[in-house]
């Protein structure tokens, strides 16, 4: 059964990391960040109402923190595919993917912020490892010559943090309902917020484009079909192996851009790139121990 939810993780993480090369596509034809974001939501969106629909009798319930908790992850998960798009757009999907991984490292801090959990010296040393890590993978180790953008990397930071948002957000609303109906107040909040924010004219553009059917596979491999995935998976296996497994994204992700798309990585931001993810690899398994 282990192995089971091990191997429908690991296929969600295959489905974001290949996402984040579909998004670096769109974007290259022209396409904004916030439109790709979007369809991605409203795609997946479509997924979760039918999910709901074989569970709506046994699920359907009514608690005002339950929507409270729903609506923050649903600008957790809006915050984190602009975010990690517009990262994306402003350095490569490397930089993008590996600092959206930050996110435990933010939940970390938070906690230390309101003394929800205890500090040691080992969890800060894994916040300074982290912090080496984005170092060597933006180059901000050589005054003057960064080689990633500014933009670049706090736009993957705030990904990070939006993803931290999501998971907050999604384990409290689970204290009041199940995952299928959290899902889809999430991704309603979801569409709703961007709504606003979308350039609409664009956005009715890509029904009639060729491009359509990248935005489709995007939705349904980068929300619909991989959350299903991951939850479903995680069910069946800890949350830290699902965390361990689920690195597999940035990894997959780098790879599509550099044999598909041309991106190119030196050998000391692939150093950077596997610190941040060894260090929160580390930090998932002691936390999980403690």
């Amino acid at each position: 059964m282990r192995f089971a939810g091990v191997g429908l993780v690991m296929l969600a993480a295959i489905c974001w990391g290949v996402t984040g090369g579909i998004a670096d596509i769109l974007m290259s034809k022209g396409w904004s960040p916030l439109v790709i974001s979007f369809y991605r939501g409203a795609i997946g969106l479509t997924f979760f109402l039918v999910w709901l629909l074989f569970f709506i009798k046994r699920n359907w319930i009514i608690s005002r923190r339950f929507f409270v908790w729903s609506f923050l992850a649903g600008i957790g998960v809006a915050g984190n595919f602009t975010f990690y798009f517009f990262s994306i757009q402003a350095s490569s999907i490397a930089v993008g993917a590996t600092l959206m991984y930050t996110a435990p490292i933010f939940v970390l801090l938070v906690s230390f912020l309101f003394k929800l959990e205890q500090s040691t010296w080992f969890k800060w040393g894994c916040i300074a490892l982290v912090l080496a890590g984005i170092a060597l993978l933006t180059g901000a180790y050589k005054p003057g010559a960064i080689s990633v953008s500014l933009l670049g990397v706090l736009a993957g930071l705030a990904s990070g943090i939006s993803y931290a948002l999501f998971i907050f957000g999604f384990k409290n609303a689970a204290s009041f309902g199940k995952s299928p109906l959290i899902l889809t107040f999430a991704f309603l909040s979801f569409c709703f917020i961007l709504f606003f924010f979308v350039d609409h004219e664009e956005a009715a553009e890509v029904v009639s484009s060729s491009d359509v059917w990248w935005f489709i596979l995007l939705g349904i491999l980068g929300a619909g079909v991989s959350f299903i995935l991951y939850l479903v998976g995680l069910r069946m296996t800890t949350p830290t192996t699902a965390s361990m497994v689920a690195m597999l994204e940035p990894v997959v992700a780098s790879l599509f851009g550099v044999v598909l798309l041309g991106d190119h990585l030196s050998l000391i931001q692939v150093l950077g790139m596997a610190l941040i993810l060894v260090t929160i690899s580390l930090l998932s398994l002691k936390q999980s121990d403690g």
